[in-house]
């Protein structure tokens, strides 16, 4: 117990993503940048957070990522990897291309690496994504 009585309440996993989730949703993206900022175990999630059927929430994960990507390292970022690389065989499309998304935000060597196991989504829009971003790493390194 803490001072006073108190006692620390920790929070489930599943409890921390409906919170980054419903904060996303009401457009708190600093909140959640925040918490990333502060947390690094919190990037992990972001996989479980991107299949969350409402689309403020997906769209508030790409507004974090790229937040993200002008303020931490390579190494932080590449945190979130694992988790959006098993998205690849996710039954659901648009999780598959979010994931996907993320990666290419991401933009990191170890990101576009990810980005190959989505090269054959039997989804073009997947497909698509991943194209559009391997040809931009592509363009960057030949500048």
């Amino acid at each position: 117990m803490k001072e006073g009585g108190a006692r620390k309440k920790e929070v489930s996993r599943e409890e921390l993503i409906g919170v980054i989730a419903d904060f996303l949703e009401m457009g708190h993206v600093d909140n959640i940048i925040a918490m990333f900022k502060q947390d690094q175990s919190v990037y992990p999630l972001s996989a479980d957070v991107i299949k969350d059927e409402r689309f403020m929430v997906r769209m508030g994960m790409a507004v974090l990522f790229e937040e993200l990507v002008c303020s931490e390292s390579a190494e932080v970022l590449d945190l979130a990897i694992p988790g959006l690389e098993g998205l690849h065989d996710h039954e659901t499309s648009y999780v598959r291309g979010e994931g996907a998304n993320l990666l290419a935000i991401l933009n990191t060597p170890a990101a576009f690496a990810a980005l190959g196991k989505f090269k054959n989504d039997p989804d073009p829009q997947v497909q698509e994504i991943v194209s559009d971003a391997l040809a931009s790493m592509a363009e960057i390194d030949r500048h």
